[in-house]
């Protein structure tokens, strides 16, 4: 579960990057658009993601490796 966190949130952070450089949202350009169901369902689920990877920030220092 947390790897496929990490991996939501990397996917987000690679999102936001492009829109910041290019003003170019690839989920958007890949789903149809920034109101289509598809592209809302990853929105929400990078957004679910990045606020379940909070939590790695407060785990013990034993449980913080995701291999």
């Amino acid at each position: 579960m947390t790897k496929l966190a990490l991996v939501l949130v990397i996917i987000g952070a690679l999102n936001w990057l492009l829109v910041g450089l290019f003003q170019f949202d690839i989920v958007a350009a890949i789903f149809g658009g920034h109101g289509t169901l598809l592209s809302r369902v990853v929105y929400t689920l990078v957004g679910l993601a990045g606020i379940y990877t909070i939590g790695l920030l407060f785990r013990d220092a034993d449980h913080r490796d995701v291999v």
